[in-house]
């Protein structure tokens, strides 16, 4: 699904300030996300680490679950802040693929740069799902 210039230029904003709210003290990793679901509304994330490995919570995942403990059912596209414009994780874009396959995920760095655009399913070709798993009875 595309987005319009605005949308993506929110997500980017968002996304770049959610990173300044991360809590990375033990990688030094701070990392952002921005998530745009289908009603048009965009939800924040931060990465927040513990002492307790692995207690935390990736930004990518923690911006999904405020979209999803809100009522969204359906994420239409993400945007990533990072110092280098990484890419999500493989636990990020499994629940990424729960909920948005066609999703556009973009990812950024420090500066807001895009550093490389794609869908979840280009992240995580093959994804697990639903149809994976045995039929209720």
């Amino acid at each position: 699904m595309s987005i319009t210039s605005e949308q993506q230029d929110a997500l980017i904003r968002q996304a770049q300030q959610a990173r300044a709210r991360a809590y990375a003290p033990y990688s030094g990793y701070a990392v952002g996300a921005a998530a745009l679901a289908a009603s048009g509304r965009i939800y924040p994330g931060a990465n927040v680490e513990n002492a307790a490995y692995p207690s935390g919570i990736c930004a990518e995942r923690a911006a999904v679950f405020n979209a999803i403990g809100a009522g969204e059912r359906q994420i239409v596209a993400v945007a990533v802040a990072t110092e280098n414009g990484g890419t999500p994780c493989g636990s990020c874009r499994q629940v990424l693929s729960e909920f948005g396959p066609e999703a556009d995920v973009i990812m950024v760095d420090a500066e807001g740069r895009i550093a490389a655009q794609m869908t979840v399913a280009e992240l995580l070709p093959r994804a697990f799902g639903a149809s994976h798993l045995p039929k209720k009875t």
